[in-house]
């Protein structure tokens, strides 16, 4: 098995070194990493729907969808992140999976005195609080599992990022359980910063690995694939499942009810309704946005070229974008 320590704290490149590892490597896998902050979302959530978009503008954190499934999670500094890949058992039930990848974190845990155990399917405990969510991907027959540990992270930016707005949206996509959470750090019996957490991990669990570094073609292949996937707003934002959208304000112009729907993150139907006064007919906003993807930018590049005004009396456009999302 390989034993890789990344340094690189790009969530954009961690998430494409994660698909290049399960799709071009052929070895088995064990890695640690850390991500700046940033908020990582499941393949099939509506990212949408799992964060506090204000909350996430004002702290210029990153959104990045992940290829494994479950829900959205916090990363920052004070995180690290292990991954096995390994060779898929035939009739191995996802289960099975979760305890065969936990298994090492556990025991290198409680070999320190840290009282870890795994609950439910996957997630890992200490004195019944997470600190550990983990996730599952599968390509051909390899598979690959990655998860949190919280060893030192800031719980008001965790609880922030990911604050809900479930009476605006509604789908069939995955919805995050938000349990309650703890650091690792809190339970050491013997204090340890998080440089010699990770080389701990690194000599329980990979010390009989071979240690490897990227080649010159590995970093070429995952710096092609975060630029084409994973910096793109079409990825992060837009791969979201069908949705609806509703939202209805009070604003000083007056009542303002906007319902949406959303197919494949692009606007298929949008109507807005409400005591508001204009100049313009509102169907013609409308079908103006019709098509446009889900996303800040887009909607902002957009709006840019309507005269907001003439269609809804005093809106401004950074307000118009605030409606609609």
């Amino acid at each position: 098995m390989l034993c890789i320590i990344d340094n690189t704290t790009d969530p954009y490149w961690n998430l494409a070194a994660e698909e290049y590892l399960l799709t071009s490597f052929s070895q088995p896998v064990f890695r640690l990493w850390r991500n700046d902050k940033a908020v990582i979302v499941g393949k099939n959530q509506n990212t949408l729907a799992e964060i506090n978009l204000d909350f996430i503008h004002s702290k210029h954190i990153p959104v990045v969808r992940r290829l494994s499934g479950g829900g959205a999670v916090f990363h920052d500094l004070g995180n690290i992140n292990f991954t096995f890949i390994d060779t898929k058992i035939e009739g191995e039930d996802t289960g099975n999976m979760f305890k065969r990848f936990t298994a090492p974190i556990l025991a290198a845990l409680n070999s320190i005195g840290v009282k870890a155990y795994l609950e439910g399917r996957n997630d890992l405990l200490i004195d019944s609080r997470k600190f550990s969510g983990n996730a599952i991907c599968i390509h051909k027959n390899r598979i690959l599992q990655h998860g949190t540990l919280l060893f030192s992270s800031s719980m008001n930016d965790l609880s922030g990022a990911l604050l809900n707005r479930p009476e605006k949206f509604k789908g069939k996509a995955v919805k995050s359980n938000r349990s309650r959470v703890t650091n690792i750090s809190e339970h050491l019996a013997k204090n340890m910063d998080i440089g010699e957490f990770i080389l701990f991990l690194k000599e329980y669990i990979g010390s009989e690995m071979e240690q490897y570094r990227y080649s010159e073609q590995d970093i070429s292949a995952i710096n092609d694939l975060a630029q084409s996937r994973y910096r793109q707003d079409s990825w992060n934002f837009g791969s979201s499942p069908k949705y609806d959208f509703t939202k209805v304000v009070k604003l000083p112009s007056g009542l303002l009810e906007i319902y949406m729907n959303v197919k494949r993150g692009v606007i298929a139907k949008i109507e807005i309704k409400g005591d508001y006064f204009f100049k313009a007919p509102t169907e013609e906003f409308c079908e103006a946005l019709t098509g446009t993807p889900h996303t800040v930018e887009k909607i902002t590049d957009r709006l840019k070229s309507l005269a907001i005004d003439d269609y809804f009396n005093g809106i401004s456009l950074e307000e118009m974008v605030d409606l609609l999302f």
